[in-house]
Formats: C-alpha cells, structure tokens, sequence
C-alpha cells in the first residue's frame, strides 16, 4: 500500500474537510398548521399532505 512520503500541512489537511460537516435538516411551514416539516413529507402535527389529509392524528 503506498504511504504518504511527505506531511500535509494543517492548512492543507483543513481545505480537505471542508466538505464534511453536518447541515440543519431544510424545513419549511405546514400550509395547514403553520408548524414546521421536512419538505415533501406528511405534516406529523396536523396529518396533511398537499392539503389533503392524509394520515389521522390523536389529539392529546
């Protein structure tokens, strides 16, 4: 297996991982509720999707 023959600098080490973090998932506002969802899913507060109600939700 070939092995590095030279250290990378901090600074080149750095610019590698710049592209591995982690992102807040994207929400946007159930149109019904007006509560927060991932897009393209079910609103799990209010049980809609493209204002149809999909799923039915206990209200507790």
């Amino acid at each position: 297996m070939p092995n590095p023959k030279h250290r990378f600098s901090k600074a080149r080490r750095d610019k590698k991982r710049t592209h591995k973090k982690l992102e807040a998932p994207n929400t946007v506002l159930c149109p019904q509720c007006r509560e927060p969802k991932l897009p393209h899913r079910v609103c799990m507060s209010c049980g809609t999707y493209k204002s149809r109600q999909v799923i039915k939700v206990e209200e507790v």
